[in-house]
């Protein structure tokens, strides 16, 4: 039998059109006041903004599920989609309704997705919204990095390990890959990024050199300094391309592309990031060190301090630059309290002019924009004459805009609505005509009341009325009591129950001319909004540039008040290679602790001739990896341009910081926790410098014992004669590690201290020269309330161990205390015990019935209990 072909009405013919050319989006379909979606689109809709799915053309031949919103709640609804990681076509009519006769028209306006948004509902104000794109060439990996709600574009190409690093400080959300290498992609990066699988014409190096050159209107690509990124230029273009494949054209707000080099600031591998927990943390309600440290009042301050931390500086005059400032503004509290008052009124003018470019932005909106730039004047003057140099910099580099600012306060009401169709966005005085219309609406109402006077007199009616509605406009009403008073020529319009209702060739000239005057009007002010948006363009570089010395004073004035706060002292960063923290803390620690707890600082030193690697031995939970990534994060931030959490700190330049710390699984993708730990190691070990700091916690721990301390023992070995002698710090809980430093000069033992009580330990948390002789690990297990007999069993083998003094005698030993152990039941100088074992050996368990079972268990019982009374 034939299959049944399903009708289609013409609008769902024309909802099918536009359907195919974007199969992977869910199409928000336009009809009347509501976008609609249909079929698959509308269940998963349903499910994630929790609206009702119902059918179009129940039960007809035409049936198909449908979900809808009305079109003013796209605000609401939209980032719900957005989020829930939805590609999302919008789709509007075209021409108004009521000037055709046919279907009206339609088509995609927008194409909204992960990576490509302008909505304020979906964008994070304090983050960025990457839009990515990875290209792999013959031998390098190039990528491309792109806000297109700022106009950030950033460009890049190395080894795999290097994007990778990028992929982890960018976290782009989402990543678009030409379909070839999807697997390719998989396998380097894994799949927690939001891909986008492109068609591979698209990444082909003429296609986007040309799209590249067409946008930025150039002849070449030098001017950007990129022009030998084969592959970052690639992966750039398909950026573009998307952009134009999203429905996204006016792109004016992307001025330039900037270059990131490998060698320009701190190398810091993925595990590192994740390790140290800078952004996010694997625990749900842990605080990270963006959390501690962001003291920013504007959005793009709070961007760039993200920037700041995922590419701190190996530049030492900027490093010191940096550093100047915070110190200057530390001596200065009255000056850091102004810029911060003027810094809260500026907004987010980077996304604001972005929306100028995009033609996105509303009145209000421009209104804001003004009076950012006004707080910025007062901010000019302050850093221009300050006493510090790098101030002075950002000062004298600012733009006033004073062309821009006059133009928007002479065109746009201070007052102006968000929706230009709400009226009174254009200020009277700007334009002769409006002023003129204005007058003739807002006399509208004294007309009407003359009129009204005029008429009662004439007629002698006293109650008549004037309104108007939507149906037959303006009109004179009048109640059945007086209606033989009405004049012959009042036309009758309407009967009501103790009323009629009648108009006058005088009050329909009048309606034409007011509601003539009101259209205008609108029409006006939206024409002379336009015009000023379309002036403001050639605004956009000097906004933008605005917006970046805001940025950059925002994060030191952030980096002031961290510092006076949280009491953290100027690192002294120079070209040695000494690492020597005084009373060094972890700066996300110490803000955890109850309240007048203090936090146990620790001395950390380390060089390349006397003390390049320190063993730091001591029980679970005494702090041995909170000095290890507090030592991490105290040169991260040092390198980023704050002060940090320490007495003092002396820093020689570190260009690498490598941490393995904890055990982290990768069960989905087939590892091991021991598996990923050597991936980590190998990683570090494979690309450790002179200037690297390696921070290693309990290496080897995922295997055996022997193979653990084998492992251990022979990394150790192996930074040790490493020609570039990095600075390390090894925590473990292998003791036996200690015997290192008797072989190799520059390894020392440290420990974490504890003081113990009679049954009972207590954490110093200090760290003291020399290695501990044990781990105390049974006292923490008796603090986690692990029951008696496990801590008693537990304490009786290491009694036995540790007299033995060898760990070959384990086995053995752990023998002769698991036979101690077991119940002395079958004592064979016992006959009926004897006699009662040979019973149990002889029965043939296979033939047994449950009867006879019982029975026997009942004879064994009778017998012991026989003995027992004898």
């Amino acid at each position: 039998m034939a299959k049944k072909v399903k009708k289609e009405t013409p609008l769902m013919k024309q909802y099918n059109a536009i359907k195919v050319k974007y199969p992977d989006a869910l199409l928000l379909f336009r009809v009347g006041d509501f976008y609609e979606t249909f079929g698959e689109d509308a269940v998963k809709a349903s499910k994630i903004l929790d609206i009702i799915l119902t059918k179009r053309g129940a039960g007809s031949e035409t049936e198909t599920a449908l979900a809808g919103f009305p079109h003013h709640s796209l605000n609401n609804y939209l980032p719900k989609l957005v989020k829930a990681g939805c590609r999302v076509a919008i789709c509007d009519q075209l021409e108004d309704p009521k000037q055709t006769k046919t279907i009206v028209k339609r088509g995609v306006t927008e194409l909204v997705t992960p990576g490509v948004a302008l909505n304020d509902d979906i964008l994070n104000s304090k983050t960025n919204n990457f839009l990515a794109a990875v290209d792999f060439g013959a031998q390098l990996i190039g990528v491309a990095f792109l806000d297109v709600s700022t106009g950030e574009f950033f460009m890049s190409q190395g080894q795999a390990d290097y994007i990778d690093k990028l992929l982890q400080n960018f976290r782009p959300s989402e990543v678009l890959v030409s379909k070839p290498n999807k697997q390719k992609f998989n396998t380097h990066f894994g799949k927690d990024f939001h891909a986008f699988f492109l068609e591979d014409w698209v990444f082909q190096d003429d296609y986007a050199n040309e799209t590249l050159l067409k946008h930025f209107n150039t002849k070449t690509l030098k001017g950007f300094g990129v022009e030998d990124l084969y592959e970052g230029i690639i992966a750039s273009g398909a950026i573009l391309h998307y952009l134009g494949e999203t429905q996204h054209h006016k792109l004016q707000h992307i001025t330039a592309v900037k270059r990131l080099n490998k060698g320009e600031h701190v190398w810091m591998d993925r595990f590192t990031i994740k390790n140290l927990e800078l952004y996010q943390s694997t625990n749900a309600n842990a605080i990270t060190l963006i959390q501690v440290i962001d003291k920013t009042i504007s959005p793009m301050g709070g961007r760039l301090l993200k920037r700041w931390l995922a590419l701190p500086l190996i530049n030492l005059k900027q490093i010191n630059q940096r550093h100047d400032v915070v110190s200057f503004l530390n001596k200065e509290p009255q000056l850091l309290h102004k810029f911060q008052h003027q810094l809260k009124q500026i907004g987010d003018i980077e996304r604001l002019i972005s929306k100028v470019a995009t033609g996105k932005i509303c009145p209000r909106e421009v209104v804001q924009l003004k009076n950012a730039l006004d707080a910025i004047v007062p901010i000019k003057s302050l850093a221009s004459e300050s006493k510090d140099p790098s101030l002075n910099l950002i000062g004298d580099a600012i733009e006033t805009c004073e062309a821009l600012r006059a133009r928007i306060k002479k065109t746009i009401n201070e007052e102006a609505p968000v929706n230009i169709l709400k009226g009174n966005t254009i200020c009277s005085d700007f334009s002769s005509e409006l002023k003129e219309l204005r007058d003739l609406s807002a006399s509208g109402k004294s007309y009407l009341d003359n009129m009204l006077e005029r008429e009662s007199k004439r007629t002698g009616i006293t109650s008549l009325k004037i309104a108007s509605n939507n149906v037959f406009g303006y009109y004179i009403e009048v109640r059945h009591t007086h209606k033989d008073k009405v004049p012959a020529d009042w036309i009758r319009k309407q009967t009501l129950v103790s009323a009629e209702r009648y108009i006058t060739e005088e009050l329909k000239e009048y309606e034409t001319k007011i509601l003539g005057a009101e259209e205008r009007i609108l029409l006006i002010e939206q024409q002379l909004f336009a015009e000023l948006v379309n002036d403001m363009m050639r605004f956009i570089k000097p906004v933008q540039h605005n917006a970046a010395l805001v940025a950059e004073l925002d994060c030191l004035c952030g980096f002031a008040q961290l510092a006076t706060e949280n009491h953290y002292s100027r690192p002294q960063i120079n070209d040695d290679h000494v690492l020597d923290i005084k009373n060094g803390r972890h700066p996300v620690i110490e803000k955890q602790l109850p309240h007048g707890e203090p936090y146990i600082a620790n001395d950390v030193y380390l060089d390349r001739e006397e003390q390049q690697i320190i063993m730091i031995t001591g029980p679970n939970m005494s702090g041995k990896s909170a000095i290890l990534r507090q030592t991490a994060l105290i040169v991260l931030l040092a390198q980023m341009g704050s002060f940090v959490p320490a007495e003092a700190a002396t820093i020689g330049l570190t260009d690498k910081i490598f941490t393995r710390v904890g055990a982290s699984d990768n069960i989905s993708m087939g590892e091991s926790t021991f598996m990923v730990e050597m991936n980590e190691t190998a990683s570090i070990l494979n690309n450790v410098s002179d200037r690297s700091l390696v921070l290693l916690d309990e290496i080897g721990r995922g295997t055996s014992t022997y193979d653990g301390i084998s492992i251990a023992w022979a990394i150790s070995e192996y930074l040790h004669e490493h020609p570039s002698k990095a600075k390390t710090l090894f925590a473990t809980h292998y003791h036996e590690l200690n015997e290192m430093s008797t072989t190799f000069k520059r390894i020392k033992n440290f420990n974490v201290s504890v003081k113990e009580l009679k049954d009972n330990v207590l954490f110093l948390r200090k760290l003291v020269e020399g290695g501990s002789e044990h781990s105390f690990g049974i006292h923490v297990a008796k603090m986690a309330g692990m029951p008696q007999q496990v801590i008693h069993r537990a304490n009786k083998i290491l009694k036995q161990l540790e007299k033995s003094h060898s760990s070959d005698a384990l086995t053995d030993k752990v023998k002769t205390l698991d036979n101690e152990m077991q119940l002395s039941f079958f004592n064979l100088d016992d006959p009926l015990l004897e006699r009662i074992r040979e019973d149990i050996v002889n029965i043939d368990i296979n033939t047994l019935t449950p009867v006879e079972a019982l029975m026997k268990l009942n004879e064994i019982k009778r017998m012991l209990l026989k003995k027992k009374q004898a």
